[in-house]
């Protein structure tokens, strides 16, 4: 497998692709047109922040599997293309956690008492001692935008310095923020009540100019603001105006709208400080982000672990193991219902009961949806895309789960809701491992759903079964197993059949004008 990278990263990242046996290509610095031209036959892309990952670039791809951002911000990549294709996407968030949260503090402690700007006087050969008074930290209130990783780590450093901390995060619940000393708020109290303001959230469509000229009119006067998360947080024009006002004392930026920002006006205020994204410059940052993003790839082109996927669920890799059985099965279950369904599902049911309602339905669920769309769309069908391609045909997924046992230790229904009315595969596994098809719709049937099955409806007659083995004997045939499940109340009667081979066409229309069969269904697992 080609893995290109196209940012730079350790050399101990490299190592580890290439000890792993992948063929590692670094390219950098590549136009999005040199970059399409390279990413045809790469399975994998590792980037930074300084290249952009493109509809373009995606759609260039054409064996992309995985595409690895060094880092945390994804907004360098177009997430919905990738997910479109079924590109995963992962990043590493927690590798240059520390490193970050360690700037921030540098800054904070670098506004509240002038240091560059001392620096620069002393260089001048000036000593102006009372024009640079501070203001101390201890006891000041510090307001937190995001708790994510790196959010607590500035917290807490900032709760051992004896500040209070304020911290907002609509996806954080209040007892997690009070359990780490920190005081849960509305982003307007955190505006209101904050001397030093960091943000530490993800740059989303909700997000882009979160910090604007009415909220920054919210902040007390006086107060000061810190960016070493992303530069369209802030609206950096709105920062200018309340610095040069005297609103806001100071400022801290690490990170810009453009990068680098030449000729911005932020770069004429004196009470701004500046690094250029830093965050992630350290010794030890770089090497734990080129291993993080390495090993992230490998693992997923090597054994499908998903470690970090923006676009995928996170499942613990112990429980993944535990489910895998039961997302083979709801596959088989999902292309079985693609096969039986007299047209378009409107909905799509996963529901899990007795041992396999011990689990999470989703990451079941969405194979089930693979199984059910990889037959019918002309581009591949896996775990990253199947419910935007649902969503897309009109299918709505619907998952539950229940502990309680019926017939069967663990079952796995895939129920399709149509004009019709509803179509039911119901399986569970043997042994914890081995798929077994045990019932569609009313009628009960106890089969393996692999290799090329042959499914008739017909009626509970005597003679159908023997006519249909002599039509396939004939054309040498063998039926490795064959189930049929009677639905008494309506005399009626379904087949499932194992065959050597698939049937021609023609074939079919012989076994479905065989008398009292009335639709025939082939498929193979």
């Amino acid at each position: 497998m080609k893995i290109l990278v196209a940012d730079a990263i350790a050399d101990e990242g490299l190592t580890l692709l290439r000890e792993s046996g992948f063929t590692t290509v670094v390219e950098t610095g590549l136009s999005e047109a040199a970059l399409c031209e390279r990413i045809g036959d790469c399975e994998a892309v590792i980037v930074r922040s300084a290249t952009f990952i493109t509809q373009s670039v995606i759609a260039a791809g054409r064996a992309l599997r995985v595409i690895g951002r060094a880092g945390v911000g994804v907004d360098n990549i177009d997430v919905g293309a990738a997910t479109e294709r079924g590109i995963v996407v992962l990043n590493t968030p927690d590798a240059n956690a520390t490193t970050t949260a360690e700037l921030t503090l540098a800054h904070l402690l670098s506004l509240s008492r002038h240091l560059p700007a001392a620096d620069r006087s002393m260089r001048a050969g000036r000593w102006e001692r009372s024009r640079f008074l501070g203001t101390e930290i201890a006891g000041k209130v510090l307001g937190v935008i995001g708790y994510g990783t790196i959010g607590r780590i500035v917290a807490a450093r900032c709760l051992g310095l004896t500040m209070r901390v304020l911290a907002h995060d609509p996806f954080v619940t209040e007892s997690t923020l009070i359990a780490a000393g920190v005081e849960p708020a509305s982003l307007d109290h955190v505006l209101a009540e904050a001397d030093f303001l960091t943000l530490h959230c993800p740059l989303t469509d909700k997000t882009r100019g979160l910090i604007n000229a009415e909220r920054i009119a919210q902040m007390k006067r006086g107060a000061r603001v810190i960016n070493c998360a992303r530069g369209e947080l802030l609206d950096e024009q709105a920062l200018l105006v309340a610095l040069e006002s005297g609103h806001l004392a100071g400022a801290a930026l690490d990170v810009f709208a453009q990068e680098p920002p030449a000729g911005s006006a932020l770069l004429g205020s004196d009470k701004l400080v500046f690094t250029p994204h830093l965050g992630a410059s350290t010794q030890e940052a770089q090497v734990a982000v080129g291993v993080a993003v390495a090993r992230r790839v490998a693992n997923y082109l090597s054994r499908g672990e998903a470690i970090n996927a923006v676009n995928l669920p996170h499942v613990p890799t112990e429980e993944m193991q535990r489910i895998r059985p039961y997302q083979d099965l709801a596959r088989r279950l999902g292309r079985l219902l693609a096969a039986l369904a007299p047209g378009p599902l409107d909905a799509a049911e996963v529901a899990l009961s007795g041992r396999a309602g011990e689990f999470d339905p989703h990451p079941i669920a969405i194979e089930a949806l693979v199984g059910l769309l990889q037959d019918q769309m002309s581009v591949p069908v896996n775990s990253v895309n199947a419910r935007y391609l649902a969503k897309r045909q009109g299918i709505a997924l619907v998952e539950s789960r229940s502990e309680e046992a019926h017939d069967y230790l663990a079952l796995v229904s895939v129920i399709g809701h149509h004009a019709w009315g509803t179509t039911a595969l119901v399986g569970t596994l043997l042994s914890d491992s081995h798929p077994r098809l045990v019932r569609i719709d009313d009628y009960e049937v106890e089969t393996v759903p692999e290799g090329t099955l042959l499914i008739t409806e017909h009626d509970d007659r005597p003679g159908v079964v023997g006519a249909l083995g002599t039509l396939l004997g004939r054309e040498q045939i063998n039926i490795s197993r064959m189930q049929v499940g009677v639905a008494v109340s309506r005399q009626r009667a379904i087949a499932v059949i194992g065959i050597s081979a698939p049937l021609s066409e023609p074939l079919l229309r012989q076994v479905e004008a065989i008398a009292a069969i009335d639709k025939v269904y082939q498929l193979t697992l």
